[in-house]
């Protein structure tokens, strides 16, 4: 690695509070306890059997999502992983409608017939949640492809776990997005273990930024529980994509409380290290830092943490009063064309 990356790598692991006003932090709060009470509720419902199949929680994440979101523009574009409930929550789907998913019904944001592994809102950007290990890697690099080639100045946020870099299509989208300079900022979003298997006995290289620079792709770690940090590092790699400098890889380390999915009980790793983890919670550090800059009063966290809750149990009744598909939906948004000829035997 050389000199020069390494002073830029340092510049993007700053936590730097200086610079960032009110407003960014009431948003970080609010979008980051909208996030948490929502996963929180899915999980008890999980337990509940009210939710089904696959589900994999952000509890513990959330910085990674909402510190870009306050970096990048409405117009800008986002696909992620299957930990993916989060995302279209942070940038304003209704709760409503991701519960109503997770619960299969008709209401949801997929029409009940993608659930928790593959949420979609077109309206807000969200090219969804994609269940295939790192499938989704080369479709960011196609959305940001399509902005270059319609001459806009927008570009797509492709997310991804840290067991996704070990896939050749990883490899070949990187490839790909620097040779064509696109519009796209890749990130691995590091929680320590791809499933229940740590980083270090799957990947000779544990610094997983670096795999960026075999392109010569400008590639950076960054503190992942921190919303200043990585709104400074989105912040910086926009301004490349969008001058026309080409793609970014950024390491977000990170960490998840809970296990890879309901059905994980994460004996793996030690209580000590969860708890070590917690006492860097990115929810609890901002509230801190809200009150220390008498930016907000207790009683004003207090109504906001008051109106999330209200708007995650008016989720779960929502999505308790609505209806499952009807069973001809099985056959609708497979193609584009409507009248598609399906031969029914």
């Amino acid at each position: 690695m050389t000199t020069k990356g390494k002073k830029k790598a340092g510049k993007a692991t700053k936590n730097k509070k200086e610079g960032f006003s009110k407003e960014n932090y009431l948003f970080w709060y609010e979008s980051m306890q909208l996030m948490r009470k929502f996963e929180e509720k899915a999980g008890q419902l999980y337990g509940q059997q009210k939710i089904r199949g696959f589900c994999h929680l952000y509890i513990g994440q959330e910085a990674c999502v909402s510190g870009a979101i306050s970096a990048l523009t409405k117009d800008d574009k986002w696909i992620t992983a299957y930990r993916d409930h989060a995302h279209p929550l942070a940038l304003g789907t209704s709760p409503n409608a991701v519960m109503a998913e997770l619960f299969a019904k008709e209401t949801g944001i997929s029409k009940g017939k993608g659930g928790s592994m593959h949420m979609f809102d077109k309206e807000k950007g969200f090219f969804g949640g994609h269940g295939i290990v790192g499938g989704q890697v080369p479709l960011g690099a196609g959305i940001a492809f399509a902005e270059k080639y319609n001459g806009t100045k927008n570009l797509c946020m492709c997310y991804m776990g840290d067991g996704a870099v070990r896939q050749g299509a990883f490899h070949e989208a990187l490839n790909y997005a620097m040779l064509w300079k696109l519009p796209v900022i890749f990130v691995i979003e590091n929680n320590g273990y791809a499933m229940g298997t740590s980083v270090a006995r799957t990947s000779n290289v544990t610094e997983l930024y670096t795999l960026g620079e075999s392109y010569d792709m400008p590639s950076f770690p960054v503190d992942g529980m921190s919303p200043e940090a990585v709104h400074e590092a989105v912040a910086e790699a926009a301004e490349r994509a969008r001058k026309g400098d080409g793609p970014t890889l950024l390491e977000f380390r990170t960490y998840r409380y809970k296990g890879h999915s309901m059905s994980d009980p994460a004996k793996y790793r030690s209580k000590e290290e969860v708890e070590d983890y917690k006492k860097k919670d990115p929810i609890e550090v901002v509230r801190k830092t809200i009150l220390d800059g008498k930016m907000a009063t207790d009683k004003q966290l207090e109504a906001i943490d008051e109106k999330i809750k209200a708007q995650v149990e008016e989720s779960v009744k929502f999505a308790e009063e609505s209806n499952y598909p009807d069973p001809a939906e099985a056959f609708r948004d497979v193609y584009a064309e409507p009248d598609y000829p399906y031969v029914m035997g």
